[in-house]
């Protein structure tokens, strides 16, 4: 389904969404047409004949994006909430990366 046509539609179909999310999360299975994607090559830079120029990319289905999107968002805040993970973390963490593992580092042995 295009994502205009959700937009557009969003009045009429987002109780029907609900139910689906709801039940697939209550059952603990999801649509298979959710979970295939179309694999494209996206060509990057160099040469075009060179296949190793191009990176995969998935296209999946904007329903199933919508309820990943969802389910992030719980565990997300439960991690969050929980104190699950440290705060000296740096992967996976929002707002975090690379660079603020790096500062940390580098503040905690000069400092």
């Amino acid at each position: 389904m295009h994502p205009r046509v959700l937009r557009e539609l969003a009045d009429v179909i987002a109780m029907l969404l609900s139910i689906i999310f709801e039940r697939s999360w209550k059952t603990r299975e999801v649509s298979e047409v959710w979970r295939k994607a179309n694999v494209t090559p996206v060509f990057k830079k160099g040469k075009k004949e060179d296949p190793g120029n191009y990176r995969p990319v998935s296209l999946t289905s904007i329903p199933g994006k919508m309820m990943e999107q969802l389910i992030l968002g719980v565990i997300s805040k439960h991690v969050e909430e929980k104190k699950v993970i440290r705060g000296g973390q740096h992967g996976f963490t929002k707002g975090k990366s690379c660079l603020t593992n790096l500062i940390a580092f580098y503040d905690g042995m000069t400092g």
